[in-house]
C-alpha cells in the first residue's frame, strides 16, 4: 500500500495550493477584458445642456438597428421623436419620420409624452422580416390620453405620408387607473432606396398603460422563420407591467393576470393575409392570433399572450448560434423593482413570477423579499378567479441593487463577431445608470435554465479603453466616466450628469447596447447622446 509521509502530505499540500493559485491567477487574467470603445456617430441634440434630470439627456437614443439586406443604413430612434437614418460612411444623421407633434411641435403624435417619465415618446422600430420585399416596419408609441390634440397623425411632417384609411383602434384594457396608451403602428414604406418615407401607416394594437414605466418595449421576430414556416413574420411583442407590480392595490397583481396584456410577451401575426388558416382574426380587426398560443383556449384570458409574470422586459434578443442553423432562443432583459435584475430564457406559456418573485427569491406584498417557499407554486389569474397552480421559472443571470452590481439592466447580446474573440459565445451586458459592462459564459446560462432559484451563470465586469478627442486612450471601469466627458465637451452643466438613482447615486450613464448584422457591438447613451463601436479589446 503507498503511504505518504507528514512532511511529504505537507510538501504535496503546499504544492497543490500554489499550483491552484497559478491555475486560478490564470482563469483570472482569461477571464480580464479590456474593450476598446471608438466614437462612431454623434446624435443631434434633442435635449438642452443645461438641463436636469431627463431633459439633461443630449439625445435620449434607444435603439440602433441595421436596415435588413446588407445595406449601408442604420436606423436609430431618440425617444423624444425622431427616427433618423443614419449613414454609416458620411455618419450624417436624416430625420426619416418626426413623431414628436406635442405642443407647437411639427410632428406625427400631437399626445406623444417625452418629458415625464423614462419610458415615452417612440419607444421601438422594427423591421418585418420581408422588409426588402414589402417595406414594412413597425413603431411603438406613447400617447398621453389627458394631452389636448387628436390620435390620428398630423403628416404635414411627411409628405409622402398617405393617411387615407388611417383608423385609431380601441385600447385594449387595463385594469385600474390609465395614463398612458401604448401604441403599435405598421408602415409601408413604398420606396426604400432613399431617405424619406412615401407611403401608407396602419394602427395594428393600443394597449393603456397604468403609468408613466414599464410599457410596451420591444418587438422581435424568429430569425430563423422562413417562409411556409409556422413562425414566419410572426410578432414577438414585450410588455412591462406598467408600474402596477409594485403597488398595493388591486393591479398589483396586473402582471399575473391574463385577462391583461401589461408584464407580459405577446405573440401576433400583424400581416391579415398571412397564416390564415392556423389564426384567427383579432377582437379589433387588425392582427391575427395563432391559435397555438398557450393560452387560447383558457375562457377570459387574452389569446395574444404567449408568456406572462415580467416587470420590464425591455429588450428581446433572439440568439442564433452559426453552429447549429435554424435554431434559435429568446431572452429578455427585465428591469427589476428593488432587488434584483435578470435575465431569462423565454419559452411559451411559461410564468415568471413577478411581482410574487423577483431574482430567485419570493416578494413579498410590501415589496420585501423572503425565501422561495417550499411548495413553489403561483396560481394562474383570470381576473381574480385562480385556474389552476403553475411553477414560477427563474433567471439564468440575475445582479443585485448594491455596489456590487446597479441599478437597471441595459440589455446585452451574445456576441458572434470577429473583432473582440475573447467574448464570443458570452453575454455581454450592461447597467443603465451605472455604465457598468459585463459579460457571463452563455453555456452556463443555459446550463442554470435547470429550474432551480439559486442557479445563476457567473458574471464577470469588463473594463473600458476609450480617447476623448485629442487626448490620449485611457482605461476606464465603467462607461460613467467616459460619458461625463463628451457630456461636459458637448457643453453639459450638470457636474454629476443628470437625473440618479439609487446606486449610481447623482448622474446616470443611461447607456443601452446594439448589434449590427455582422454581430459587432455597439454602445449608444443618451446623457451624452454618442454611438460607440467596441472596436476591439486590449
Amino acid at each position: 500500500m503507498f503511504r505518504v509521509s507528514r512532511v511529504d502530505s505537507a510538501r504535496l499540500i503546499v504544492s497543490l495550493t500554489a499550483a491552484s493559485l497559478v491555475l486560478l491567477a490564470s482563469l483570472a487574467a482569461q477571464n480580464e477584458i479590456t474593450l476598446r470603445l471608438v466614437d462612431y456617430a454623434t446624435m443631434p441634440m434633442t435635449g438642452s445642456p443645461t438641463a436636469a434630470a431627463q431633459p439633461g439627456s443630449l439625445a435620449r437614443v434607444n435603439f440602433m438597428r441595421e436596415e435588413p439586406g446588407g445595406g449601408g443604413r442604420f436606423f436609430v430612434n431618440d425617444l423624444n421623436g425622431p427616427l433618423y437614418i443614419l449613414d454609416k460612411k458620411t455618419k450624417a444623421f436624416t430625420t426619416y419620420l418626426d413623431f414628436n407633434g406635442r405642443d407647437d411641435r411639427p410632428g406625427l403624435f400631437e399626445k406623444l409624452p417625452f418629458v415625464a417619465g423614462f419610458s415615452n415618446g417612440l419607444t421601438c422600430f422594427q423591421f418585418d422580416p420581408d422588409y426588402r420585399k414589402n417595406g414594412r416596419f413597425y413603431t411603438i408609441h406613447l400617447e398621453e390620453i389627458t394631452a389636448t390634440g387628436s390620435t390620428m397623425p398630423d403628416g404635414r411632417s411627411a409628405p409622402g405620408l398617405n393617411l387615407a384609411g388611417y383608423e385609431t383602434t380601441t385600447a385594449i384594457v387595463t385594469p385600474g387607473p390609465i395614463e398612458r396608451d401604448a401604441v403599435l403602428v405598421e408602415w409601408t414604406d413604398t420606396n426604400i432606396a432613399n431617405d424619406t418615407f412615401e407611403g401608407t401607416a396602419r394602427e395594428v394594437m393600443r394597449v393603456q398603460m397604468n403609468l408613466r414605466i414599464h410599457t410596451m418595449a420591444d418587438m422581435i421576430f424568429n430569425p430563423t422563420a422562413r417562409p411556409g414556416d409556422p413562425d414566419w413574420r410572426v410578432m414577438y411583442i414585450s410588455i412591462g407591467d406598467s408600474g402596477s407590480g409594485e403597488q398595493t392595490t388591486r393591479i398589483r397583481q396586473n402582471a399575473q393576470r391574463l385577462d391583461t396584456l401589461v408584464g407580459k410577451i405577446l405573440r401576433i401575426v400583424p400581416d391579415l393575409s398571412l397564416h390564415t388558416a392556423t389564426t384567427t382574426v383579432s377582437s379589433n380587426g387588425r392582427y391575427r392570433v395563432p391559435r397555438d398560443n398557450p393560452f387560447v383556449k383558457v375562457a377570459g384570458a387574452h389569446p395574444e399572450i404567449w408568456a406572462l409574470g415580467l416587470r420590464n422586459p425591455h429588450r428581446l434578443i433572439w440568439d442564433v448560434d452559426p453552429a447549429t442553423p435554424g435554431a434559435g432562443r429568446l431572452l429578455t432583459a427585465n428591469i427589476g423593482l428593488r432587488g434584483w435584475e435578470t435575465v431569462f430564457v423565454l419559452r411559451k406559456g411559461e410564468n415568471y413570477g413577478y411581482p410574487a418573485r423577483e431574482g430567485g427569491m419570493m416578494m413579498k406584498l410590501d415589496n420585501t423579499f423572503g425565501p422561495v417557499p417550499a411548495i413553489d407554486e403561483l396560481p394562474l389569474l383570470v381576473g381574480e378567479e385562480t385556474r389552476g397552480m403553475v411553477k414560477p421559472v427563474y433567471p439564468v443571470l440575475s445582479y443585485p441593487h448594491n455596489a456590487t452590481g446597479g441599478d437597471a439592466i441595459a440589455g446585452g447580446f451574445i456576441y458572434r463577431g470577429t473583432k473582440v474573440p475573447a467574448l464570443k459565445n458570452r453575454f455581454i451586458f450592461g447597467d443603465i445608470s451605472t455604465g457598468k459592462v459585463w459579460y457571463a459564459d452563455y453555456r452556463e446560462m443555459l446550463a442554470a435554465d435547470d429550474g432551480k432559484p439559486e442557479t445563476m451563470a457567473a458574471r464577470h465586469q469588463v473594463q473600458l479603453s476609450w480617447s476623448a478627442p485629442n487626448a490620449a486612450e485611457q482605461v476606464y471601469p465603467t462607461m460613467f466616466p467616459v460619458v461625463l466627458a463628451a457630456y461636459k465637451a458637448r457643453g453639459g452643466t450638470d457636474p454629476d450628469l443628470p437625473g440618479s438613482a439609487s446606486v449610481s447615486g447623482p448622474g446616470r450613464a443611461d447607456i443601452r447596447f446594439a448589434m449590427d448584422s455582422s454581430g459587432e457591438l455597439f454602445i449608444l447613451s443618451k446623457i451624452d447622446g454618442m454611438i460607440r463601436q467596441v472596436a476591439g479589446a486590449k
